[in-house]
Order: C-alpha cells, then sequence, then structure tokens
C-alpha cells in the first residue's frame, strides 16, 4: 500500500514542489519515496513495502522506460499475469506486482484492466504517445482524486497533497456541503475542495493534450435468479449456492493472505464478517503468526471486545484489543478529520483509526469484512421491503391516503413512521444505508445560504434506473454498493489504515466474489430468517453458531450519551457558536438540536454530529492551514 501524486506541465522548481506534496501524504508510505520528473510530467511517490520488499520501489519503467507508473494497492493475481507476461517476452527488472500493469499496457493499452484482480489506483504516463492513464478500482476501495489547473492535470491519492501545489486555489464547495448534510459523507464526484474531483469506481482517465477523457470500463450489475425460495423444496438449489458462497470466499480469503512478504492479521469484531475473515485466513498459516485486532469503549454497551476474545479463542489465533477512553476518542477527532480529507460524520471512523493503530504496532497488513453487506444483503434496513409488505396490498393511492391521516396526528404512536414509509415506492425512501441525516426543509433551515435546488433523488435516481425491474432489495443493495460503500465505508477503511502506515485488505470486495454475489435469488440473501441468509450459512462451518446468526449491529459509538455530558455539550456548543459556525449555518437552528437533545426532547445525537464533524474538518484545512 502506498501513495502518489504528480501534475502535468512545466512549474517552476517542480521537483521542490512534488517533494512538499509527497510529504503531505508521508504516512501513506514511510518506507521510500521515487520521484519521476521531465518538462511535461512529474511523479511522486510514498512506498509502503509489502511485495517485492528488495526491489519494489517506484516509479516503476518498462524495458526501455518509454512507460513509467505510480502505483497503490495490491493486484492478486500478478503472479499468474507475470508467468504469461515473461512467455511472450516480456523483460522484469522487479520482483513487485506493480511492473504487471506496466507491461500489460505495453500490450493492450487501457484494455488492460479487466485482467487485473485487486484493488488499484494508479498512473501511468506513456512518454512515445504523450498520454497520462489513471484508474481506480472496480469497487473503489482506492482512492483516486483529480483537478484541471489552467490546462494542466493535478493527481493524486489524497487531496492534501494539492495543497502545495502553486496553482491550486482552495475553497470549500458549498454544494457539497448541501448534500452531505443529507447524506453524512462526500457524495458528489466533485468534493469539499472546488475543482477537486473523485474519479468513480470502475473508471479510468486520460489526458493527452490537454484534454481530459474519462470512461467507465466496470459496471457492477445483479442479475439474481428469480423465483427461488429459501425453504425445503429448493434446499438442492440452496446448498448449491451456499457452497459456491463457500468456495469462492475461502479462495478470495486465500489469494488476500498469501500474496504478501510481511505478515498479515485480521481486524475483529463481534459481526459475522470480520468473524468468518479472522476464521479462515490463517489456513495455511502457521497459527502463531495470525493476531486478531479489536477495539471497544470504556462503556460496557458500547464493547465489542468480550465477543472477539472469545472467537479468536475459539478458532485458536491471538487476540489483541484495546478500550478506547472517552478522552482519547475526542481528542483524535481533529486528525481524523484531516486523515479523511473531507468531512464524514460517520462515528466508527475514530474506532477504525485506534484498531489500524493498534494492528500496526505488530504487523503491516491487515484483513477486514468491508463489502459483505453489500454484496450479499446484510444490513438491517434491507428487511424494510418485508416488514412494508402488508401496506403494498393496497392502491399508493390509498397508503398515501392513510400516511396523510396519521401524520395530522398532533403526537407520535407506534406505527407512525410505518405509515409514512409504506406511502412511498423504494426510490423515494430509501437512498443509502445512512440514511436521511436531515430532510430537505431542515437543511434549509439550518444552513445560512441553501441553494434551494438540491434534491437527492437527482444523486439516486441514475442507480435506480440501471437496475429497473429488480426486487426493491436488490435495488438498495446497488444503492449502497455505489454510494454508501465508495462515499463512507471505504473511504473511512482506507484513509483511517493509511494514516497509520497499516495496508486494509477486503477479501469480500474481489470481483469473483462479486460474480457469485450478484447471481443469488433475493431470497437466499434477505428472508424472514436472516439478512445475508447464504452467507450466513456458509460461515456456519467456520464459526460458533450464535456468532453465524448474530444480527447485525454496526460498530457502536455512545456519542449519544456523551452529548449529554456537560463537558462535550460545552465542547460542541463551543463551535456551535464559532464564526466558522456563523459562516455557514443559523446557529440558533443548530443550538435548538444540541440543547433538544441534552434536554431529552429526542435523540439529535447524529444531526450534530454532521454538522460538528464538518466544522472540526474546516477547522482542520481552512482555519490551522490558513495559520
Amino acid at each position: 500500500m502506498c501513495g502518489f501524486c504528480g501534475f502535468t506541465g512545466n512549474i517552476e522548481d517542480r521537483e521542490a514542489v512534488i517533494e512538499q506534496m509527497m510529504n503531505k501524504i508521508v504516512h501513506r508510505g514511510p518506507d521510500s519515496g521515487g520521484i519521476h520528473s521531465e518538462d511535461k510530467f512529474t511523479f511522486g511517490f510514498r512506498r509502503l513495502s509489502i511485495i517485492g520488499l528488495e526491489d519494489g520501489s517506484q516509479p516503476i519503467y518498462n524495458e526501455d522506460k518509454s512507460v513509467v507508473i505510480v502505483f497503490n494497492g495490491e493486484i492478486y493475481n500478478y503472479q499468474e499475469l507475470k508467468e504469461g507476461l515473461i512467455e511472450r517476452g516480456h523483460v522484469f527488472s522487479t520482483h513487485a506486482d506493480t511492473e504487471v500493469i506496466v507491461h500489460l499496457y505495453e500490450e493492450k493499452g487501457t484494455d488492460l484492466l479487466n485482467d487485473l484482480r485487486g484493488m488499484f489506483a494508479f498512473t501511468i504516463y506513456d512518454k512515445n504517445k504523450d498520454l497520462l492513464f489513471g484508474a481506480r478500482d472496480f469497487f473503489g476501495i482506492k482512492p483516486y482524486y483529480y483537478s484541471e489547473i489552467e490546462g494542466d492535470l493535478l493527481f493524486g491519492s489524497e487531496i492534501k497533497s494539492f495543497l502545495p501545489y502553486p496553482k491550486f486555489h482552495k475553497e470549500v464547495n458549498p454544494v457539497a456541503l448541501e448534500n452531505y448534510l443529507t447524506f453524512q459523507y462526500s457524495v458528489l464526484d466533485e468534493t469539499f475542495f472546488k475543482g477537486v474531483y473523485k474519479l468513480k469506481p470502475g473508471h479510468f482517465l486520460t489526458f493527452k493534450d490537454g484534454v481530459l477523457h474519462i470512461e467507465r470500463y466496470f459496471q457492477p450489475k445483479f442479475e439474481p435468479e428469480k423465483d427461488i425460495v429459501a425453504d425445503s423444496k429448493n434446499g438442492v438449489k440452496l446448498q448449491d449456492a451456499i457452497q459456491k458462497v463457500e468456495d469462492v470466499l475461502l479462495d478470495s480469503v486465500g489469494m488476500h493472505t498469501v500474496v504478501s512478504d510481511v505478515e498479515v492479521g485480521s481486524f475483529l469484531s463481534s459481526g459475522v464478517d470480520s468473524s468468518f475473515v479472522a476464521a479462515t485466513f490463517r489456513r495455511g498459516m502457521d497459527k502463531t503468526h495470525a493476531k486478531t485486532f479489536t477495539v471497544g469503549f470504556d462503556y460496557e454497551k458500547y464493547n465489542e471486545i468480550g465477543y472477539a476474545q472469545a472467537l479468536s479463542e475459539h478458532v485458536g489465533i491471538e487476540s489483541n484489543s484495546k478500550i478506547i477512553s472517552t478522552e482519547e476518542y475526542w481528542a483524535s477527532l481533529p486528525k481524523v478529520q484531516y486523515h479523511m480529507d473531507e468531512p464524514l460524520a460517520d462515528p466508527s471512523a475514530v474506532a477504525l483509526y485506534f484498531v489500524s493503530k493498534l494492528a500496526r504496532e505488530k504487523v503491516k497488513v491487515a484483513l477486514s469484512g468491508e463489502g459483505a453487506d453489500e454484496f450479499f444483503g446484510g444490513y438491517n434496513i434491507y428487511e424494510e421491503p418485508m416488514a412494508l409488505a402488508p401496506m403494498h396490498i393496497f392502491p399508493k393511492s390509498v397508503r398515501r391516503f392513510i400516511a396523510k391521516a396519521a401524520s395530522l396526528i398532533p403526537f407520535n404512536f407506534k406505527g407512525k413512521n410505518y405509515f409514512r414509509r409504506a406511502a412511498l415506492d423504494v426510490e423515494e425512501r430509501f437512498y443509502g444505508n445512512g440514511n436521511q441525516m436531515f430532510t430537505k426543509e431542515e437543511r434549509e433551515a439550518i444552513l445560512k445560504a441553501p441553494s434551494g435546488k438540491y434534491d437527492h433523488t437527482e444523486i439516486t435516481k441514475p442507480y435506480y434506473d440501471f437496475c429497473e425491474g429488480l426486487d426493491d432489495v436488490t435495488k438498495m443493495q446497488f444503492i449502497d454498493l455505489n454510494l454508501w460503500m465508495v462515499g463512507d465505508i471505504l473511504l473511512k477503511a482506507d484513509k483511517m489504515s493509511m494514516a497509520n502506515s497499516l495496508e486494509v485488505r477486503v477479501p469480500f470486495l474481489d470481483k469473483e466474489v462479486f460474480n457469485v454475489a450478484r447471481r443469488l435469488p433475493s431470497d437466499y440473501r434477505v428472508n424472514r430468517r436472516a439478512t445475508k441468509y447464504a452467507f450466513r450459512m456458509a460461515s456456519k462451518k467456520y464459526l460458533p453458531d450464535n456468532v453465524a446468526t448474530k444480527k447485525k449491529l454496526g460498530f457502536p459509538v455512545p456519542t449519544r450519551v456523551w452529548l449529554r455530558e456537560d463537558k462535550y455539550y460545552n465542547i460542541i456548543k463551543e463551535a456551535f457558536t464559532s464564526p466558522t459556525a456563523e459562516k455557514y449555518f443559523n446557529t440558533d437552528k443548530i443550538m435548538e438540536y444540541l440543547d433538544g437533545h441534552r434536554a431529552g426532547k429526542g435523540d439529535y445525537s447524529r444531526k450534530i454530529w454532521t454538522v460538528y464533524m464538518f466544522l472540526v474538518w474546516h477547522k482542520e484545512f481552512f482555519e490551522k492551514e490558513a495559520a
């Protein structure tokens, strides 16, 4: 795992500039650095050495040095690809997986991408064609940012590397803020830094003669087998599906473990995803070298360490854990938001920061369970279509009438929200697992200058259109696969691990795993017995029943408790009444949420946290940096 940055064009003192840019991301690669500089292109690279320890430093070149690459990620089938390339006459000068991409590019150009199995973001310069080619992996595991400035292209693994570039002007993107208040993460292609964009997963870019071209090369698509129910009548088909899930997962976990020249560990919570990885990754490994890493909070209700220790003991591997104190958590928030590059209101990002820090004390690589929920149907919200089914015997007009009548009742009662959601089609009520943080009306009330134009369905509509005709659960998975997973889950996994110079690998997010998951009937994913049904059944061979069937919890963080305590209430109050808050928000409105939460009028903790994380991020990039 590494980090890169670079720019086109010839600026004054370009090597000094690229050094400063590299220093901004030294945490991504503390082992070594490298530069390629010529009149039209300048690359910088920071290395965390995992494969090819002795000779894998980047940039890496082809035989005549007409093609040069900087690469972040791992290619798990690189040995197989390398054998074929050698047979076809290519000459390798390193043992690193990176060089495989260079020689594949010589043969196939931009068509090389579908040959790869792994996680990656890279940039290639082809001197003969005077062409820059950049790409991001299939599901968005690795980040890639870019910006066009005065006819040149600026690019890198993290936005903060852009700050030393002399032509880069730092400015908050207000449209990103407005969307963030709904989604709790940066959901647009354009980031919180105006003019800086994310390259989407499954896309590549080319830059030649000042012209930027972006193209999709991979589109994940669910094509479930239909009319198959997970009951005794279809027992053979169900068992066949479970076996396919088991086989492909074991293959992927194995590849993610053995492709490394350093020791590999595994994150572990109480959930079935990380538990399956922890229970299977040490197959073929000396158990004395297998380690798991877990964190919890100093509140019993928010501590999963006991679960993790019991599972580690059950499978016979070493357990490492840490209690995150409340003081540590709050003290880390500025650092966490700085490393995120953009504000993220997911409180579990801090837990990922600390578990990565714990793991880095003993290993350079850790496996994690991201992606299983999106692929196999694991989130609890995916049960909602079944819960709402009784209401869907009525025409939509009747459902809307019932919902309107319920809304006129001046007090809350059990079922009021149920009637409201039952009146809506899935396209209207669901736009990601994070769900709606602020409604349109709430958002416009708290913002100092709302645009009045923003509608979240503009973001979700293309994805719903793409999976038209599929069942509601599959539609919800597809929304999460393209929005929530990319904007929240994978971003925090990359940024929090890299903040600690740790490589995190996600074996569920493998294209061969997806090829199995996308064909699973809806009932094999979510049914009245469980979410992630086929996956849970496959995991029973390796996990105790109570772990395999445990309902998804997420990573619990006691924010709602903290915000009712004087110390943390006052920290938030100071931020909410600051000059920065007054610049962007109607401070009396955001204080209503804070005071109402403290008084017990409602649980507004997620709304409060969303605003506060923006203010913490803003301070790191627009107040401290300026000072």
